[in-house]
């Protein structure tokens, strides 16, 4: 299962300062200029190796004193529901307040594991004041300021600690697929028509309607899972927790899958929540195909399928090269296309190429295009090698890599695409020392 860790709380006692110090400075930033605290809702984390994705839930509250205890009560049952871990974070500057009595009472009765963070314990008087928390009776308790960073790495180490290892699709390994979008996209339908009537092959591992569903499917001589993140907004009553619920499913749906089909709505176009599912596919290095949903309703004379799909890469670049397709799911049309081509992205995504082939071919472009000069220092790479990953990435040992521009990786990033197939799957590539 993939890994998500939930900071929940009351508000203002830092889960946003916490949370951006987890995820980077840069996407704060960015934030910060929208205006918006709603729009940082989750980010990833690398930590003692571990990648992890973090969900703020502060990011779901609306503003208004009499909805905000009802609803942060239901975040924490979201949160219990569906996060791997979750971080509990407290105001040294309050003290105990009841409204943190009743989450604590809440986090108590899961067998989740729960860290506490006290935060804003920035000197010698408010250590000794951080003391009284230990009665909330969490043995995984941390003082910590987020504004500084002090104490977070401590809490860090505790949360990796208990993560399980990602477990690696080896050989033999079922593609994984996932269906993801904005609710009314028609997940449901497409994941209907695929597995049609027949629903005798159809294996429901989790059946539960509280896990995104793990069908596997074999048919026309193809054999893959896919995980249903449809259907899952039954149990959610009011439109914010709708929100917050399905996002966590997304997120969930994604950190297990291979590959994720985002799909989108035709009339719709790509939308800021689709980037934001597409730049957390794209940053846990998961396959990606775009289909473009109810793509039969659209007036066929002022739109075409090219024109539209260069519009979707200007929004989706630099990683553009991912395949679009444009389907319905209610009339069938292309969806079984969809499922070759999904494969065809997970086969890229396990590609290994040949150390000697990848120095004989890239080795070749290199000694006709150069590293350019940084400040005088001539780069000069030796070596290339496929890097023993779960996606491709690859080493470039060379005499200085941190001297290596960011124009020049896009180039060698482009040249193992057009040698070599990776359509739909993102690519890391490195500059080690040799």
């Amino acid at each position: 299962m993939g890994n998500i860790v939930a900071i929940v709380g009351r508000p203002n006692v830092g889960k946003s300062t916490l949370y951006n110090r987890l995820v980077g400075e840069r996407q704060a930033i960015t934030d910060d200029v929208s205006g918006v605290t709603r729009d940082r809702m989750y980010g990833t984390c690398e930590w003692n190796g571990k990648i992890f994705t973090v969900v703020d839930t502060g990011g779901f509250v609306r503003n208004s004193e009499d909805i905000f205890e009802a609803a942060i009560r239901t975040q924490v049952r979201i949160a219990i529901d569906e996060a791997t871990a979750i971080v509990f974070m407290v105001d040294v500057t309050t003290g105990i307040t009841d409204l943190d009595e009743e989450v604590a009472d809440m986090l108590r009765r899961t067998d989740k594991p729960v860290f506490l963070a006290v935060n804003k314990v920035d000197n010698h008087q408010r250590l000794i004041d951080a003391n009284e928390f230990w009665s909330l009776g969490f043995d995984n308790t941390f003082f910590i300021a987020s504004i500084s960073g002090s104490g977070s790495g401590d809490l860090l180490d505790g949360v990796t600690e208990i993560l399980p290892e990602k477990e690696d699709s080896g050989e033999g390994a079922i593609p994984k697929f996932a269906v993801v979008g904005q609710p009314n996209v028609g997940k449901s339908s497409f994941t209907n028509a695929l597995l049609g009537e027949e629903r005798n092959i159809v294996t429901d591992i989790a059946g539960t309607t509280r896990d995104p569903i793990h069908s596997t499917y074999t048919k026309f001589g193809k054999k893959f899972m896919l995980i249903d993140t449809a259907g899952m907004r039954k149990k959610a009553k009011v439109h914010e927790d709708l929100e917050f619920y399905s996002v966590m499913r997304a997120i969930r749906a994604i950190e297990d899958a291979d590959v994720c089909f985002l799909m989108l709505d035709a009339k719709d176009g790509v939308e800021a929540q689709d980037m934001k599912i597409f730049d957390l596919a794209k940053k846990r290095n998961k396959g990606v195909v775009l289909l473009v949903n109810k793509w039969d309703l659209m007036e066929k004379e002022t739109n075409t399928a090219r024109d539209y799909e260069k519009e979707i890469k200007n929004k989706i670049a630099p990683f553009t090269d991912v395949p679009v397709l444009f389907i319905s799911a209610l009339e069938k049309q292309r969806i079984f296309k969809a499922i070759e081509v999904g494969l065809e992205v997970y086969e890229n995504r396990t590609r290994k190429i040949k150390t000697s082939v990848l120095n004989e071919v890239i080795g070749d472009v290199i000694e006709r295009n150069e590293p350019p000069s940084h400040r005088g220092r001539f780069v000069k790479i030796k070596y290339i090698t496929q890097l023993p990953t779960y996606y491709p990435a690859f080493a470039f040992f060379c005499n200085y890599p941190k001297h290596v521009k960011e124009s020049y990786r896009n180039f060698l990033e482009n040249q193992l695409r057009s040698h070599f197939d990776f359509t739909g799957v993102p690519i890391g590539v490195f500059f080690r020392k040799k």
